[in-house]
């Protein structure tokens, strides 16, 4: 297997314990006696623990560097990953899911610097094909959990299970990485704070609408089949089985589809087709055409956050990185607000209703697609510095 098969293999094994709890947020609310509101309380945990590790997480990564990140993080993620299923309360729900984006984001950043490594040191192209695996790893979990759901089994012994088979399979390929020289210098810790320029910020909340989608889906797609049209815990699941499938499949077509249009122009044709998913999913009769409508919105919601961080590489800023440190910090408050907003929708109107939140978002993103293009336009200006290699 050679080094670039191996980050791929380990980009498409992270996320599937996440995959396989996402099916089961139901069952928990229903087994802790949890409202729409209370649930979304205590699913902001997990974007509460990632926006604060994101904080320090690039000092951690310049100590122990990407391989040995990968190394300690990817079983302390997996065993954290049990924890929800423990949960006895709404607050422990909400402090083990804290935990989770915790580890979650400090292991994704060792994932995305391995990848960054590799192409510093050979030249090839694996970013791309590596988030692409990664959609499919989501995916797999979800099926997993779905498939754990509907037999009943017990999602603890299941997700005990994938941890073991898991690390199994990563610890090998992880330990023939090689070692990474320590980073000559850190100039992001010398700079202070600044406002972002014009461009930057548009780009950050075009992404910000969109991805706001993401979070909301996978939290809240199987209560929503469940609460709208009765679906058993497993076919419940499959609404974020469709929705990954979709959004990955895009993603695999994003590289093809920038070469036949512009940036904001393609942004403002997904931005609509993510609102024409969400009308689908208003309108549904039953599980099929909801199924459909989560599709559809998965194929709108794929490139926001790549086309969003090729943006604001080119942009005017400090740095490519800092750039791109300040669209991520934005786009995960998407994951943050989205269950925030929705559960107390759903409490006073019914969840197709509390998904129709996202529509708002969706449109903000289509209106704001063109500082995609503005703001690629803006690398001529900045001189061979704007082509700085990204590393998280």
């Amino acid at each position: 297997m050679t080094r670039a098969q191996r980050i791929c293999l380990i980009f498409f094994l992270q996320p599937i314990a996440l995959g396989a709890w996402l099916p089961h947020i139901p069952g928990i609310q229903t087994t802790l006696g949890l409202s729409n509101s209370e649930l979304a309380f205590a699913l902001i945990g997990a974007p509460i623990g990632t926006l604060t590790t994101l904080l320090f997480a690039g000092r951690i990564a310049n100590w122990l560097g990407a391989r040995r990140i990968t190394l300690v993080l990817y079983p302390v993620f997996l065993l954290v990953m049990l924890l929800p299923f423990m949960a006895t309360s709404q607050w422990l729900l909400m402090a083990a899911l804290a935990c989770m984006g915790s580890s979650l984001s400090l292991l994704e950043l060792g994932l995305n610097v391995l990848a960054d490594e590799y192409e510093k040191d050979t030249g090839g192209k694996v970013m791309s094909v590596a988030h692409g695996c990664w959609s499919f790893g989501l995916l797999t979990g979800t099926l997993i959990g779905s498939a754990v759901a509907g037999l009943g089994w017990s999602p603890l012994i299941a997700g005990l299970a994938i941890a073991l088979v898991v690390e199994a399979l990563v610890l090998p390929s992880t330990l023939k990485m090689p070692v990474a020289e320590a980073p000559a210098s850190a100039e992001e810790h010398a700079v202070g704070f600044r406002m972002p320029h014009p461009l930057l910020l548009g780009v950050c909340v075009f992404t910000f609408g969109t991805t706001i989608v993401e979070g909301a889906i996978a939290d809240w797609a199987a209560v929503f089949l469940r609460d709208a049209f009765a679906a058993s815990p497993g076919l419940a699941g499959l609404g974020i089985s469709v929705f990954s499938l979709c959004l990955a499949s895009t993603r695999l077509l994003g590289d093809r589809l920038r070469q036949v249009a512009e940036p904001g122009r393609l942004g403002q044709i997904l931005a609509a087709v993510g609102l024409v998913g969400l009308g689908i999913i208003w309108v549904a009769p039953g599980v099929p055409v909801a199924l459909l409508g989560l599709g559809i919105l998965g194929i709108g919601a794929a490139l926001a956050f790549p086309l969003g961080v090729s943006a604001a590489s080119a942009a005017p800023g400090t740095s490519a990185a800092s750039n791109v440190a300040i669209l991520s910090f934005i786009a995960l408050l998407g994951f943050l607000l989205g269950p925030l907003t929705i559960g107390p929708v759903a409490d006073a109107y019914g969840i197709r209703t509390g998904l129709m939140v996202l529509a708002p978002t969706l449109f903000l993103s289509l209106i704001l697609a063109p500082f995609l293009t503005r703001a690629g336009n803006w690398r001529g200006h900045r001189g061979a510095s704007g082509a700085a290699d990204i590393a998280e």
